[in-house]
Parts: C-alpha cells; sequence; structure tokens
C-alpha cells in the first residue's frame, strides 16, 4: 500500500462569555393573583438503574383543590422545567407507564419562587414479578433534539416481518417494494447499534431481508448528525439497534412467527456476573417461495426501425438466512471497561424462473436459476475510559469485517430455428474492511462539552469473475478523517452544537487488464446545530451541514449480471462520491400530552449517482443495460409533519407526512428533468384493551417516485394486528395481517431514453397472514456500549436489481 496520508487538524475553540439574567416577578408575565411567579424544576430518575426516564407525564396540582395548574413531559435526560409558577403550596404527580406513580409537596413563597427538587426516583410498577423487571414502556415515537425514535419493540403489527417492513412504518423514511430505503428524498447510511456491518456493504436491500423485526428495539433516524459521524449519507443517517444488549442476572427471551409469507425465529440470551458481562443472540428467516409476475415490454429504434421485446415472466424465489452473534464485556475498575463483539451472518435469495419472450413478434421461452449469497463476519473491540469528573470518557476502538458475496446464474434461451443459446455467470465478491478509532470527550462543565477523535479505514474491495477473469475487479479506499465538535450556550436558553470534520481518501483501483487507476481527495464538512427552548417544552432547531457519499460494491463492482439477459446490470468502477448540502429548521411542541414536530429542509446534491438505461445489440439482439452514473446536481426542497395524540388514555393516534421536491439538472449533458412532488403518508391507531388485549392498525402511502429517466408509480401498504398477554405478562400471543385485501403488490415503472421505452409491470406477492408468540426471562434491565461507527459509503439500493422474490428469467 502506497503511503497513507493522514489528516490532522486543530479542532479547539475557545471563547467566553458572561450576562445577568433578571430572576423573580419578571420572568414568566405574572400570575393572576401575584406579580411573582417562579418556576420548579425536577429531574426524573429510575430508581433501579438510576438512568433518566424520558417522556414521563409531571403534573402540578394545588394542595387546596388539587386542580391540575401545570404540567409537561420529561426531556432525554429525565428533566422538567414547569415556568411561571405563583407563590403556593402544591403536589407534583410524576407518572409512566410501568412505573408506581410518585407525589411530592412543593412549596414556593414571595421571598424563594424558584424550587429545585433535585432528583426523584420512582419505581417500576408491582407487576415487575419475582423474576423479571418490567421496565416502563416508551412513546411509539420519540422525538429529541438531533434524532427520531421509532421504538419497534412497542409496535406489535411487527411480529412476523423483517427490518424491511419495520423501516416502513418509521417516519421520514419511505421504501418500495425493493426495500431500497430513502430518508426525505435522500440517500441514507445504515447502521446497526451505532456500528457498520459487511452484511450493508453491498446491498442494503438485502441486508434488511435478513434481519427478523423481533430482533429490532427501535430504529433512530438523524436528519442533522453533527461532524462527530463520518460524512456519509446525503440525506442522513438511520441506527437500528437491536435486542442483544448487557443485561444484569440472566436474561433472555424467545421469539417464533409463522405465516404465510415468511417464518421468523430469534433466541436471546444474557448474563452478567460481576464485572462480566455476556450477551448472544441466534436468529433466522425462511420465506416461501411465491409466484411473482413480471410484464415487460421494451422498444428501441435501430437503422432497421423499432426492435420490439415483449416478455410475461414467472419466477419462484426462496430467500433464507441465519446471524448470530457473541459478546463479552468486562468491567476492570469503576473507570474501565473492555469488550468485544463478533456477528456471523448468512444469507441466499434466488430459485427459478421462466418468461415468454416476443422478440420482434417470434415467441421464445427463457428458463433460468439465479443464486445470490451473503456471508459476513463482523468483529471489534473497545477499551473505555472515565474519570472522576463527570462526562469525560476515552474510547479506543478496533473492527474487522470479512465478506464473501458469490453470485451465480444460468440462462437457457430457445428461440424457433436458431441454435439453444446458454448464458451462465460466477462472481466471487469479497469486502475487507479494517478500523481504527479514538474518541475523546472533555466536559468544562455541564454545558460546555468538547468532543474530539482521529479514524482510519481501510478498504478491499475483491471481484473475480469466474467466466471471464480478463474482467476481475480490485478495489482499494483508505480513508482518514479527525473531528472537533463543541457544545456551548448563548444566553439562557439557546444551545449550539458546532463541529468541522476532515477526512482524506485515497483510492486504487483495477479493472481487467487496464492500468491502476489512482485518485485521490480531501474534503472538510462543517456542521452547526442551534436549538432554542422556548414555553411550554417546545424546542426551535436550525442546523447546517454538509456530507458525502462515497459508491460501495454494489455501485462499483463491474460484473454484468445476466440473471435476466435482457437486463443486463452493471456496476460502474469510475464513479466519484456525491458531496451534499443540507439546511433544516425544525419546531417540536408538547401540548397536554400529544406530540407535534414540524420541519423545513433544503439539500442540494452534487455528482448524483442513479442508475441508468441504455440500448446494446449483442448478435443480433438488442438489451437493455443498466449501470450507474453520476448525473448532475439535485436541489430538493421538502417539509415534514409528526403528531402523536391520545383521544383516550389508552388510544393513540399517530401520524406522519413528509414531502420533498426531485430535480437534476446538468448544463454539461442538458439533463434537465423539470421540479416533481414526493409524498408518504403513514398513519396508526392503536388501543389497549383490558386483561392483556391490544389491538393496532396502519397504513403507508407512498407517491410516484422520478428518476432522470423514468417514473415508478405509487405504492401502498397495510395492516393489522391482536395481541394478548399471557403467563403473568412474561409471554405473549398474537395474530397479525398485512395486505389481506391485495395479494399482490403492483409496482409500474416507465424509463424512457433518448432511442428506447422499457415498461415494467411488477407483481410482487405481499399479503401475509401470520401468528406469532414472545416469552422473556430474567431481570431486563439493558445497557448499550458505545463503539465503532463507519457510515461513509453509499450503499446498494436493490438486491442485484431484484425485487424480493423476483428475478430469475423475469424481464425488467
Amino acid at each position: 500500500m502506497k503511503q497513507f496520508l493522514l489528516s490532522v487538524f486543530l479542532l479547539t475553540a475557545c471563547f467566553s462569555a458572561s450576562a445577568q439574567f433578571p430572576v423573580g416577578g419578571t420572568l414568566g408575565g405574572g400570575a393572576r393573583k401575584s406579580t411573582v411567579t417562579g418556576r420548579i424544576v425536577a429531574t426524573i430518575l429510575d430508581s433501579v438503574s438510576r438512568k433518566p426516564i424520558d417522556y414521563a407525564t409531571v403534573t402540578l396540582l394545588k394542595t387546596s383543590d388539587n386542580k391540575s395548574v401545570n404540567g409537561g413531559v420529561t426531556d432525554d435526560k429525565g428533566r422538567i422545567v414547569l415556568q411561571n409558577i405563583a407563590p403556593d403550596s402544591y403536589k407534583l404527580a410524576i407518572g409512566f407507564m410501568g412505573y408506581n406513580t410518585k407525589t411530592v409537596l412543593v412549596k414556593t413563597t414571595p421571598e424563594k419562587p424558584d424550587n429545585n427538587l433535585g432528583t426523584i426516583y420512582i419505581a417500576p410498577s408491582a407487576n415487575s414479578l419475582k423474576d423479571v423487571t418490567v421496565v416502563g414502556q416508551r412513546a411509539m415515537i420519540e422525538n429529541k433534539v438531533d434524532r427520531l425514535v421509532y421504538n419497534a419493540e412497542a409496535d406489535i403489527t411487527n411480529a412476523g416481518g423483517d427490518a424491511t417492513d419495520v423501516m416502513r412504518k418509521v417516519p421520514m423514511l419511505s421504501v418500495d417494494a425493493s426495500g431500497n430505503v430513502q430518508l426525505r428524498g435522500g440517500a441514507v447510511r445504515v447502521l446497526i447499534n451505532g456500528k457498520p456491518s459487511g452484511t450493508m456493504a453491498n446491498s442494503v436491500a438485502d441486508a434488511l431481508k435478513m434481519i427478523p423485526a423481533e430482533q429490532i428495539k427501535s430504529v433512530e433516524v438523524i436528519t442533522s448528525p453533527s461532524a462527530k459521524y463520518d460524512a456519509e449519507g446525503s440525506g442522513g443517517i438511520i441506527n437500528i439497534i437491536t435486542k442483544k444488549n448487557n443485561a444484569q442476572g440472566i436474561s433472555g427471551s424467545v421469539n417464533a412467527s409463522a405465516g404465510t409469507r415468511q417464518n421468523n425465529g430469534n433466541v436471546s440470551l444474557n448474563a452478567k456476573s460481576g464485572r462480566l458481562g455476556f450477551t448472544s443472540n441466534v436468529g433466522g428467516i425462511y420465506a416461501y417461495p411465491q409466484e411473482s409476475k413480471v410484464l415487460s415490454l421494451t422498444q428501441t429504434q435501430t437503422p432497421d426501425g423499432f426492435y420490439t421485446i415483449q416478455s410475461t415472466g414467472l419466477s419462484n424465489w426462496t430467500r433464507k438466512g441465519l446471524n448470530g452473534t457473541a459478546g463479552l464485556d468486562y468491567d476492570i475498575n469503576s473507570y474501565h471497561n473492555v469488550s468485544t463483539n463478533v456477528k456471523l451472518s448468512t444469507f441466499s435469495n434466488g430459485g427459478p424462473g421462466s418468461s415468454d419472450v416476443l422478440l420482434n413478434q417470434v415467441l421464445s421461452r427463457n428458463t433460468s436459476n439465479m443464486d445470490m449469497g451473503f456471508n459476513n463476519v463482523d468483529w471489534t473491540a473497545d477499551y473505555r475510559k472515565t474519570s472522576k469528573k463527570e462526562g469525560e470518557e476515552l474510547v479506543v476502538s478496533g473492527q474487522a469485517t470479512y465478506g464473501r458475496n458469490p453470485t451465480n446464474f444460468a440462462n437457457t434461451l430457445v428461440v424457433p430455428n436458431a441454435p439453444v443459446v446458454i448464458t451462465t455467470g460466477s462472481n466471487r465478491g469479497k469486502n475487507n474492511e479494517y478500523t481504527g478509532q479514538v474518541d475523546y470527550t472533555y466536559p468544562f462543565s455541564k454545558k460546555v462539552i468538547l468532543e474530539t477523535g482521529l479514524k482510519g479505514i481501510f478498504r478491499t474491495i475483491i471481484s473475480d469473475i469466474l467466466d471471464d477473469p480478463s474482467r476481475n475487479f480490485d478495489y482499494s479506499q483508505d480513508v482518514a478523517s479527525a473531528y472537533g465538535v463543541m457544545t456551548f450556550p448563548i444566553g439562557k436558553k439557546l444551545t449550539a452544537k458546532a463541529g468541522l470534520r476532515a477526512e482524506y481518501t485515497q483510492i486504487g483501483a483495477t479493472s481487467g487488464t487496464s492500468a491502476t487507476f489512482e485518485n485521490d481527495y480531501f474534503n472538510l464538512f462543517p456542521s452547526v446545530v442551534l436549538s432554542q427552548t422556548l414555553k411550554g417544552m417546545s424546542t426551535v432547531k436550525v442546523s447546517y451541514n454538509r456530507r458525502l457519499q462515497r459508491p460501495s460494491l454494489f455501485y462499483l463492482n463491474p460484473f454484468e449480471n445476466r440473471s435476466d439477459q435482457f437486463n443486463i446490470m452493471r456496476g460502474n468502477p469510475m464513479l466519484s462520491p456525491e458531496l451534499s448540502d443540507n439546511f433544516e429548521i425544525g419546531y417540536s411542541t408538547f401540548i397536554k400530552g400529544s406530540v407535534i414536530n414540524a420541519s423545513l429542509f433544503y439539500r442540494t446534491t452534487g455528482d448524483i449517482i442513479e442508475s441508468i438505461i441504455a440500448p446494446i445489440t449483442e448478435n443480433g439482439i438488442t438489451r437493455n443495460l443498466t449501470t450507474y452514473q453520476n448525473i448532475g446536481r439535485s436541489p430538493s426542497y421538502g417539509l415534514n409533519l409528526f403528531g402523536s395524540y391520545n383521544p383516550k388514555p389508552k388510544w393513540t393516534l399517530m401520524s406522519n407526512l413528509s414531502f420533498n421536491t426531485y430535480e437534476v439538472n446538468n448544463q454539461t449533458t442538458g439533463v434537465n428533468t423539470g421540479t416533481f412532488l414526493n409524498y408518504s403518508v403513514f398513519g396508526r391507531s392503536a388501543y389497549a384493551l383490558n386483561k392483556g388485549w391490544s389491538t393496532e392498525v396502519w397504513g403507508v402511502i407512498n407517491s410516484p417516485r422520478r428518476t432522470f429517466q423514468g417514473k415508478t408509480d405509487a405504492m401502498y401498504f397495510y395492516g393489522a394486528a391482536v395481541k394478548k398477554e399471557i403467563f403473568n405478562k412474561k409471554a405473549s400471543i398474537g395474530v397479525n395481517v398485512l395486505n389481506p385485501f391485495n395479494r399482490d403488490l403492483n409496482i409500474k415503472t416507465v424509463n424512457t431514453t433518448p432511442v428506447s421505452v422499457q415498461s415494467q409491470d411488477i407483481y410482487y406477492p405481499l399479503r401475509s397472514f401470520g401468528i406469532n408468540f414472545s416469552y422473556s426471562f430474567g431481570k431486563l434491565k439493558f445497557t448499550q456500549k458505545k463503539t465503532i461507527k463507519n457510515d461513509d459509503l453509499k450503499q446498494g439500493d436493490q438486491g442485484a436489481g431484484q425485487v424480493g422474490g423476483m428475478g430469475g428469467g423475469t424481464n425488467r
């Protein structure tokens, strides 16, 4: 490896500020019977774990008449501030699901209008069984300062599905039938427990299908990542948190689901004794082969006139996979901790297919077989050091990822009065990645915090094309980065978080017998977030950040996938990274237990990567070649609205509306798509009945989607579930349904080039009926460890161009 340049820059900042603020009667405008008002402050913690409880309900009642005069919910640190409190005697009532309600007497006087109650502990309810510690159930959606959290484990309709099904219900995300995920119309980086995974290196869509929904605890959507994060993801970052965390004592769970579409199983076991902790998880997924159908029509203008290919294709693909993790965690003493984790996964997707093809009105027959595999090992090791100074932390992390992704296909084309054409292909993809990282956090005070760190990523990507070694592909990519982030207050209620990240990238690539291609580039990525706290638990946030997306193996691999020999797919090793600038303003508030969040954003992305279709002629037959190019600059405006409302204490209504524009311009090539509006609508209604019963219905609508060459029609998904808690709430059993009134999800796509038109009508089997069972044991008190986060690659958005069980001889 050539000399590797590490860019280190100065990331410290000095500032000083002092201000005096009036206290007492002028704050809040006064009360009706007194010109003096004050505030009541408290921090709510779990009495067992000593951790903050966010979204706990706090109500202030007058002692004299027991009437409510103020209230709110706690923030992510468990803190609550009640403003404009007239001097009097009060009762502070604190409640949260799964905890005993606690009441604290409070008194304020004109001489001392402010009362800081300090830390208040609330205990889990009596439903905490002898061997199970019941933790308070979180809200389905939590809106935090820098992220939105969807708590998947609280959604009973997820049972029996996979991570793709979960993503469809996360606010601000849009997911098509292939599993392609976008955040507000932009590309995203997907992490698992804050870490990259080799399963995501080739195709996110296929990787998400490998994860049973029962393994997912929550999904974090980070729209404005700070400079601490790798710069990858023009739309932002998605972090999937699984249920395999450390636990005190011995705990575990068993989940199983069976349905008409797929079966899932998952077993976890966690133990901690003294300073040593152990975590483990094993899961599997099996999707039955179901018939998918694709109708395709391609018309290409040639010197001899129009060449037409019309086909009706059927395929029966099977998806199956296994994954497992095991980890050790050891506390050397109160300030030193070491941990390690190994994750293994294997997944296959493929099967037979056939299609009847009209080649210029000549009926032909194509039969096929396709198999794609994804096998990965991820190993991490971390050392964490804290000190007596609260908040100070040093973390040293290492990670190694080994991926093997084989692809094999065979096609037989029978044309009347012509020799039989047999086409085969075999590719062995390898993706090795090594990472070293150091992060340091130093709090100058509770409100002034410095975060800084260094990181190096070393990637090697190899594509061995067994049928044609002259087209083998070797690719190396090394990335060095450094960052600094400072959090500090401006005035009394305004908080700023500003940072800068520097990344240097060095690339070397060899394709076949061509000369080695070399490239290197240096980028600076600033980030700024300003957050203002308003009255009534409302917050306004303004942010800016610059992001980058480097193409991964999915986009770079020059291997020609001819599983559908009339629609060939090939990567482009000459792709450049995308660069985007993101601006956002957001507002969130809580009104009597209801949550409202609104955000406006503007994003401009240069060298945006999209798929392109071009006709090619081979042996007198015209085919379509799909590859990838940097097509131009894409400006986008957007709006996101989220609301949650409880008409009754046990009834929750939730909705999310997302809008964004699509446009691509390129003065050099003449590309100008015009401006189109994309939207996504999500709605949910959940009701908790008596005796442990609960029910839920939900629905998602995605608008038509545009690319610079075409359009995909709108799609919708809907489902329902019923669950019953049994065995003294240690277990539950439930039934769920997905798209019960439509067997297939029908997706129509039309792509247009200067010399061709391609239309494709996909019928993908989606309807599903299922039953699920879950059982938990032990003391479920989870903790999360900090570790490596590689989030710098643009990941493949389609499983080798297929739609779930689609492929084989099906024409796209």
